[in-house]
């Protein structure tokens, strides 16, 4: 069976009671839970009044669900909320947090261009006409002699506008200035 992310969302009504000391101490039904899981733990956590308990299975947060509600009765506490989550490899997130923005939606918030093209031109005249068309089609450029740097909003953008006009595609924005700060060159083609 493959590892999976889960984890079960505990939050508190009545502030932490001594949730997360009872569950180190819990015997009988935990025995039980312990005897499934094998060599594998129940990692717990938390976050101000929420407590986490992490595990490789659904299942698995599915028996100490039980166990920790009822904990909590014995514990005269309420939960506000108990949620089990899956992690989204792809989107860095749990199934139940809204998605949020891209990186590269991030980038250009900051008024970078996430994704650039660099395309050679046969000299300055036309570079400078390439420029100017691009622009009007709501690119951001940087001429630079016969060489035209176009920013795009995304790589399927960047993709499409390379293979439209023979450019090379690289990652753009702050990536970039990151890499060169210090250095007012950017070396442009082949090195």
């Amino acid at each position: 069976m493959m590892d999976e992310d889960w984890r079960l969302r505990v939050e508190l009504a009545d502030g932490k009671p001594n949730l997360l000391d009872r569950l180190g101490l819990i015997h009988s039904e935990a025995d039980e839970l312990a005897e499934e899981l094998g060599d594998s733990k129940l990692a717990v956590t938390h976050d101000d009044d929420t407590v986490f308990v992490y595990a490789r299975t659904a299942k698995e947060l599915d028996r100490a669900r039980a166990l920790i509600e009822r904990e909590l009765a014995a514990e005269g506490a309420t939960a506000a909320k108990i949620a089990v989550e899956h992690w989204l490899e792809g989107e860095e997130r749990w199934d139940d947090d809204p998605p949020g923005p891209t990186e590269d939606e991030e980038i250009l918030a900051e008024g970078y261009a996430p994704w650039e093209v660099r395309i050679p031109c046969a000299d300055h005249r036309a570079a400078r006409e390439l420029a100017d068309k691009l622009a009007g089609e709501g690119y951001g450029i940087v001429r630079r002699w016969r060489y035209v740097i176009a920013g795009c909003a995304s790589k399927e953008q960047a993709d499409e506008l390379a293979n439209r006009l023979h450019g090379n595609v690289e990652p753009g924005g702050e990536l970039v200035w990151d890499a060169l700060k210090g250095s007012p060159f950017a070396v442009i083609g082949p090195v």
